[in-house]
């Protein structure tokens, strides 16, 4: 049975997580994802520790599944290969700053006039304009010149750094592939290609929408703990336990909350809903037991609430099982190993994770072929070192 995608070729020319993550979920819905790789170095992703056989762990989540070509772009003869391949491609991903696609040949209208069809999609820190256009930046950078920082953490603590890459995945991966889709939808239709344009900070910033929609409404700049989402008052918020794990209670509504309360025996603590004066009574209730006895406390109860589990515990979590957001693959060195698993459940075109991330040039030769180069050409762009493949 086919992906949703089945048919999409995509070039990817990004480094590292934003944009390898989010071709990796297209590679997902069945997009056949082609990496465009420095020789002998590859996507800095290839290089990082831990290791699962001879590839990086991290390389098997953001590569499975793809084909990859190794291409020196500071070469004429390897700026004409990505360009001839950019001819039967849907879409192009790239993640340099604003400028140094067009300085190597395959920026967006150099590679419009091989393909108007082609979606390219690029994503940048701060965007292809603007005067932070061509600063350079990490995660952090961005959700902090966003704002999530100045909402997250504890109120008499200094701002938290998220667990997770809100900017690189949320609003670099996740909202460039919304972006992209919309983009292939329109050229599907009127054979018209779309430059997307992604900043990762634009996309942080819009993560916020209900923040900014309350400071727009009342002028309140807010902080950590000072919100009804961001822990403020006893309903919405994290509890540690006699063992020192910790709970959540997410009870918005007062048919949830009337509910927590009855199953902790408290009803005298309905009216303390939204009372962040309430706060340290709830604070020492839930201490007086471990986590999972509170837990077995509130089974088969509408009440909002659940554990903070760590990695291992996720992974077990029968809900995330169920869901086989864990399942296992076959590496070709080290055997049976998990992997994450892809969390589009699709009925009719169900969508999977690929096999192990190519080698860098696996595909070269094929994708040449395919390309219509002759083998001879292929001999010569090898042995120039113009294009790599494994030895």
């Amino acid at each position: 049975m086919s992906g949703l995608l089945d048919g999409i070729r995509v070039l990817d020319l990004s480094r590292l997580l934003p944009g390898g993550f989010g071709t990796g979920l297209l590679s997902d819905l069945g997009a056949e994802v082609v990496k465009v790789e420095q020789p002998g170095l590859g996507d800095y992703m290839r290089w990082l520790e831990p290791r699962l056989g001879d590839e990086s762990a991290a390389s098997w989540v953001v590569d499975r599944g793809k084909r990859s070509i190794g291409v020196d772009l500071k070469s004429p003869r390897g700026v004409e290969v990505v360009r001839r391949l950019a001819r039967t491609a849907d879409a192009f991903v790239e993640s340099f700053r604003p400028g140094v696609v067009d300085r190597l040949g395959v920026g967006y209208e150099a590679l419009r006039a091989e393909n108007p069809r082609l979606v390219y999609c690029s994503i940048s820190g701060y965007g292809q304009d603007g005067p932070l256009r061509s600063v350079a930046g990490h995660d952090l950078n961005y959700v902090g010149r966003a704002g999530i920082l100045s909402v997250t953490g504890a109120r008499d603590g200094r701002p938290a750094i998220p667990g997770v890459q809100v900017g690189d995945l949320g609003g670099g991966a996740l909202l460039g592939a919304v972006g992209l889709l919309a983009a292939l939808v329109r050229a599907g239709r009127t054979g018209e290609g779309e430059h997307v344009d992604v900043s990762m900070t634009d996309g942080a910033f819009a993560l916020l929408s209900v923040h900014l929609g309350d400071h727009f409404a009342t002028g309140l700049v807010p902080g950590p703990e000072q919100m009804l989402l961001n822990g403020a008052y006893p309903c919405y918020n994290v509890y540690a336990c006699a063992d020192g794990k910790h709970l959540t209670v997410g009870a918005l509504e007062p048919r949830f909350f009337e509910a927590l309360c009855e199953v902790v025996g408290r009803a005298d603590l309905v009216p303390t809903r939204l009372d962040p004066e309430a706060l340290p009574v709830w604070r020492a209730l839930f201490l007086t037991r471990p986590r999972d006895a509170w837990l077995a406390s509130f089974e088969g109860t509408d009440a909002c609430v659940g554990p903070v589990n760590d990695l291992a515990e996720a992974i077990d979590d029968p809900q995330l099982r169920h869901r086989q957001m864990v399942v296992e693959a076959q590496h070709p060195t080290v055997g049976a190993t998990r992997q994450v698993g892809t969390p589009f459940k699709l009925r009719e075109h169900p969508a999977a994770i690929g096999g192990p991330p190519p080698r860098l040039g696996e595909g070269t030769r094929s994708l040449l072929t395919e390309a219509g180069y002759p083998d001879a050409e292929i001999d010569d762009l090898l042995e120039l070192g113009v294009v790599s493949a494994p030895s």
